[in-house]
């Protein structure tokens, strides 16, 4: 199957330190593609460098087999990549339907930022209420549409922020952490609505986690670092299995 988002053999150092060494990953459309390390191990470096906050040293990164290296995060936003954040990055006087309202009229370029944040935007643009219907339904959260976001739990945040990066209609999303903060209840429903993501929208998904049950039991492949390395790469019974993985990570004896 052909990767919809490949980085190839991406390297950065920071002085004499290499935060990462020639790592390669991909993911296709409709996969979930798994990100997993130690603390310090290059996970959140990489994420920058795919989403176009740092450059890398060496390496690329190409989209449907488009080299976007060089390319800025707005114009990768507008080639249909999207990503989330470890902190909530919420506006606390929005409803989430407004937050996806905003984000929906970002990607069709129609957003006076300012306006919109006030509510006093232009009208909706054809579609626009449907497209808006069609995430809350995906994400469950249609019930809780005119809610502020400032009165929601963070299990529930997190669920609107992947729904606001859903509702730039992407290719594909960077899911940075979704899980952090969630209790075992959270962290299910984030599973299940990401499982629906996949299969209904088929984006390709790239997570990066500490959550390692959360990853295998939703990644088709992952990818692990460790010191800015790639020590294993496989599907999630290959990482089980691995012992390389199980002494860097997983804190077996060697």
């Amino acid at each position: 199957m052909t990767a919809l988002l490949a980085v190839e053999e991406v390297s950065v150092r920071f002085g004499g330190v290499h935060a990462l060494r020639s790592v390669s990953l991909e993911v296709a459309a409709g996969r979930v593609a798994g990100l997993i390390g130690p603390n310090g191990a290059g996970k959140s470096t990489l994420f920058d460098v795919v989403s176009g906050l740092r450059a890398p040293a060496t390496g690329r990164v190409l989209m449907d087999g488009r080299d976007i290296t060089g390319s800025s995060p707005q114009a990768r936003a507008r080639l249909g990549m999207a990503r989330t954040f470890q902190r909530l990055e919420l506006f606390g006087e929005l409803t989430v339907r407004q937050h996806l309202v905003v984000a929906h009229r970002v990607r069709h370029r129609q957003a006076r930022l300012a306006l919109d944040l006030l509510g006093l935007g232009s009208r909706p643009r054809p579609g626009e209420d449907d497209a808006v219907d069609g995430v809350l339904d995906l994400l469950g959260l249609g019930s809780i549409a005119g809610a502020p976001a400032r009165a929601l739990p963070i299990g529930t945040g997190r669920l609107v922020e992947v729904a606001r990066a859903v509702a730039t209609e992407p290719r594909v999303i960077l899911l940075d952490e979704p899980s952090s903060g969630l209790d075992g209840a959270e962290t299910e429903r984030l599973a299940a609505v990401l499982g629906r993501l996949r299969a209904e929208r088929a984006v390709a998904l790239l997570l990066v986690e500490h959550n390692v049950d959360l990853v295998l039991s939703l990644a088709d492949r992952v990818t692990v670092v460790d010191f800015g390395a790639v020590i294993a790469d496989g599907t999630p019974d290959d990482i089980r299995a691995d012992q390389a993985v199980q002494r860097a990570y997983l804190g077996a004896a060697p």
